[in-house]
């Protein structure tokens, strides 16, 4: 039979660890869609920079004022 106190112990501790697990499951849920979030970012910044390169360079003209 094993010691109450060590039993104790062991079962403060699994305690611990179930809280961590918990954690780190949503912290692993939030680093994944910001890195969805990122590579969409990125996806849209290509394209952008893609339709940059192929328009002509156009002069910039003032706005007149009445």
């Amino acid at each position: 039979m094993m010691d109450p106190e060590i039993q104790a112990r062991i079962a403060a501790r699994r305690a611990e660890l179930d809280g961590l697990e918990v954690q780190l499951v949503k912290q692993l849920a939030e680093v994944r869609a910001e890195r969805d979030e990122l590579a969409v970012a990125e996806r849209v910044w290509q394209r952008m920079s893609e339709q940059f390169a192929d328009e002509p360079t156009r002069p910039v003209t003032r706005w007149e004022t009445p």
